[in-house]
């Protein structure tokens, strides 16, 4: 009887899985009549939707249950100055899992102008959408700054949106190079020699991720300093594969 009994509530209690997922999403996939069907299906599309990150980290609400009142209890609409996704709030929404961006837009002039209520500067939804769900090319990224940077914008600097452009495709073309290398690399028999290239790999990676997160700063000395060091990195990467001693 013991035995049963254990048996009984092991098959009781959730998996500790099923008790990691949303079923937001679940549910109102399955409801034709839930509203914002074109977010939904984004998120679904986004890193946020493919790694389970449920509608409950930035909404709130309860996603243990199916009860429509109980599933909804809580959460705000946007528009109130008191929901974690209202366009003040947002970055510290999003800061929760993306520490290293959130900590460098903190020291941007344009958090601060988002503290004092000014609705005109970027946030995370302008560049990534409503569930980061993109990646702005350069090209998209000038436009962005343009809209206050531009020759008639609110604070014009024209050569800011500019220089963000020619930083970003540099970030591309970086991420290119490296692309390349990583096949060559993985095509060594050298044990030794590989994981010297890995190593180098690797090495080459970390400024190019530190200049994404700079980038967030929206002051670029930090982005410029770390892309140098990436392309240099880069660049000797390259140059051990194409002339191996």
């Amino acid at each position: 009887m013991l035995i049963i009994l254990v048996a009984f509530l092991f098959l009781m209690s959730p998996s500790p899985v099923a008790a990691q997922q949303s079923s937001c999403a679940d549910c109102h996939f399955a409801d034709p009549r839930a509203p914002a069907r074109d977010h939904l299906e984004d998120w679904d599309r986004s890193g946020h939707g493919r790694n389970r990150v449920g509608c409950e980290k930035c909404h709130g609400g309860n996603a243990t249950t199916f009860e429509s009142f109980l599933a909804h209890r809580g959460i705000l609409n946007s528009a109130n100055p008191a929901s974690p996704v209202n366009r003040r709030n947002l970055p510290t929404t999003c800061g929760t899992c993306h520490a290293g961006p959130f900590a460098a837009f903190q020291k941007s002039t344009h958090f601060g102008l988002l503290k004092m209520g000014d609705e005109r500067v970027p946030v995370c939804e302008t560049c990534h959408g409503a569930v980061g769900a993109e990646r702005p090319s350069p090209k998209a990224l000038e436009g962005e700054c343009r809209q206050c940077h531009g020759p008639r914008g609110v604070a014009s600097r024209p050569e800011r949106a500019q220089g963000a452009r020619a930083l970003y495709e540099g970030i591309n073309e970086s991420r290119e190079m490296l692309a390349v290398a990583k096949p060559l690399i993985g095509r060594i028999a050298d044990r030794t020699r590989k994981a010297q290239l890995e190593g180098m790999y690797q090495q080459a990676e970390v400024p190019l991720i530190q200049a994404v997160q700079a980038g967030h700063e929206f002051v670029y000395d930090n982005l410029t300093e770390r892309l140098t060091t990436a392309r240099q990195r880069i660049e000797a990467l390259l140059g051990q594969l194409a002339n191996p001693r």
